[in-house]
């Protein structure tokens, strides 16, 4: 089947080519209107699926003013087309054809490269936050953070310091600055600043001496302790909330980093997908282990489709290889067997899938000894089929060097496209195939030759008949092995008879 000399103002996703009968010429089809090709003819032939483009002198260009708006629409269409990139790129599909491409939508990630989760909550309610106040200051970020806890202190002294101006404008200390008999509330309280300063005292604890509550004020007294109580709860409150987010072990994730591609190759003779992990750090992360999810959508049986759904992808929690000991970098792997969910994944289906490989390291930092976790994902274009890391330890005098610019880096091997279950079945076939091959072999030489017994009865009959006597023990071979010396008459081993006869007298 041809199609030849077919002039086309784009190249559609999908094209119906006519059938011609056996025996005629190529079928040559003209639509009944082209449009004007701004980017010249394109001459195209396809012969068992392969598509031949080759490019010939534009046709005269029509002036604008003699155009229709559906002219000029499928004008710029076709100079849009021209820019097209001719060779499949690595975010691109092609369609029916092979030679109508579109570009792969890009899948928003779920989980960043850095570790921060690609979701936010929304119509959750205010209140749930508040009741979990602490949880909800240590999870805000440093300026935010740092408002809040000088807001708080200064919240706290301006509202007693103008209790205390409060005080002693009520009781008319204010009044009576002057006046030597008088007793107010606190001594050398003369204005709100000063008020101010005393509230700041207090809370503190500073105790400068110079502004001091005298015995004539039960309010005050009062108030005194009053603030002297919330000012220690807003001191551990406050500190204690520095105190934990300053120890987050979030920074010690920085130092725990992964490769940037993962990698799908062989590892004894079975399909395994591999990434590598590092600590940059001497100080180690005690009882590591590793966890990898796969996020994709998927419809069930019943119909019920489910956006992002997790699986489980094993890397060693049965055989116990997920707990590390990651004092130098570590390639994590995944075989593809029959419970993973990449069993039937091929190279190609690889290049059009779309899914994301969650990978999660947990530990506990050495140094402080909080629990620390580190996140990375991979998507569909970062898995690479037929790969492997490259090494990146050298042995030099007296210790282990690492080279970390090598970390990422990776080459190819030899890998068949293939999924893991046709490699299993063409390996169980090859197997099978070479079992009967031995089996039938063995049966074919057991049929041909005679029996052993029979073989042995007749050699007897004729030594006696002959009157034939043996010094010694008679082994009779029936052509497979080498006969070894037998103690006993009669004695089988194997496919050997061996007859001893003696000689009478």
């Amino acid at each position: 089947m041809a199609l030849e000399n077919a002039i086309l103002s784009s190249r559609p996703n999908t094209l119906c080519l006519p059938v011609s009968e056996k025996g005629e010429g190529p079928v040559e089809e003209v639509p009944d209107e082209a449009p004007p090709q701004t980017g010249g003819i394109f001459n195209v032939s396809e012969e068992l699926g392969h598509v031949v483009t080759t490019e010939t002198s534009p046709p005269p260009k029509p002036s604008n003013n003699d155009m229709s708006f559906q002219d000029k629409m499928a004008a710029r269409e076709a100079q849009a087309n021209q820019h097209r990139k001719k060779v499949q790129g690595a975010g691109q599909e092609k369609g029916r054809f092979g030679w109508g491409r579109r570009s792969r939508r890009k899948r928003q990630r779920y989980v960043e490269k850095n570790g921060r989760c690609n979701v936010q909550h929304g119509n959750t309610g205010t209140y749930r936050y508040l009741t979990d106040i602490f949880t909800t200051l240590v999870d805000l970020n440093w300026r935010c953070s740092l408002f809040v806890f000088v807001m708080a202190y200064a919240v706290t002294w301006l509202f007693f310091g103008a209790i205390w101006y409060l005080i002693a404008y009520l009781r008319g200390d204010l009044d009576h600055l002057e006046d030597e008999t008088w007793t107010p509330c606190v001594n050398n309280l003369n204005g709100f600043i000063s008020a101010f300063l005393f509230s700041i005292e207090t809370e503190t604890t500073i105790g400068y001496g110079h502004r001091v509550i005298t015995d004539q004020c039960p309010v005050g007294t009062m108030l005194l302790l009053l603030q002297a109580i919330l000012g220690s709860m807003v001191n551990a409150f406050m500190v204690g909330c520095m105190f934990v987010k300053i120890s987050q072990p979030n920074k010690r994730a920085e130092t725990l980093v992964f490769s940037r591609n993962a990698v799908i190759s062989l590892r004894d003779d079975r399909l395994c997908l591999m990434f590598r992990v590092g600590d940059l750090r001497s100080s180690h992360i005690v009882g590591a282990n590793m966890r990898a999810k796969l996020i994709k959508s998927k419809q069930t049986q019943e119909g019920e489709f489910i956006p992002l759904d997790q699986t489980d992808i094993s890397v060693g929690f049965e055989t116990g290889d997920d707990r590390l000991f990651l004092v130098s970098p570590l390639v994590i792997s995944h075989e593809i067997d029959a419970h993973s969910p990449f069993w039937d994944m091929s190279q190609a289906q690889l290049e059009k899938d779309d899914f994301e490989i969650v990978v999660i390291l947990e530990g506990m930092v050495e140094a402080t000894g909080m629990t620390c976790q580190a996140r990375s994902s991979y998507l569909a274009e970062e898995v690479q089929w037929g790969h492997r890391f490259s090494p990146m330890m050298l042995l030099a005098e007296g210790f282990f060097d690492i080279d970390y610019g090598a970390f990422h880096h990776s080459f190819e091997v030899d890998t068949p496209s293939c999924s893991a279950h046709e490699l299993a079945l063409a390996t169980a076939r090859r197997e099978a195939h070479l079992y009967w091959s031995i089996s039938s072999r063995l049966d074919e030489e057991k049929w041909e030759s005679p029996p052993l017994a029979d073989q042995l009865e007749k050699t007897a009959d004729t030594d006696l008949a002959n009157g034939k006597e043996e010094d010694g023990p008679t082994f009779i071979v029936g052509g497979v092995t080498e006969v070894q010396d037998q103690s006993g008459p009669g004695e089988q081993n194997g496919s050997v008879t061996t007859d001893q006869s003696e000689s009478e007298a």
